[in-house]
């Protein structure tokens, strides 16, 4: 599994990061190779992102090259880049 975790500032409220994000999870359900996405909510005022858990690099890579990936910065009017982490699992604490 590989893990990656981007998160951003965002210039628009938080009522209106929870409409985008509720507005794209349809975009996000159709992914192949998406495990699961967690919608996440930092500590610092308006510093929110997502993490996703992918069943492959190749759907990772994919999906990073993908217009849905680009449009992150617009959809959710960030402030500066997104912050990109990726991560391989090593194992999981459950199967």
């Amino acid at each position: 599994m590989i893990v990656l975790v981007v998160t951003f500032e965002s210039a628009l409220s938080e009522d209106e990061v929870f409409a985008v994000a509720r507005e794209r999870l349809p975009e996000f359900q159709k992914l192949p190779g998406l495990v699961q996405k967690y919608y996440i909510k930092g500590d610092k005022p308006n510093h929110y992102g997502g993490v996703y858990v992918w069943d492959s690099a190749q759907s990772l890579n994919a999906y990073r090259e993908s217009d849905l990936a680009k449009s992150i910065p617009a959809a959710y009017k960030t402030v500066g880049p997104p912050t990109i982490q990726r991560f391989e699992s090593v194992f999981p604490l459950r199967a």
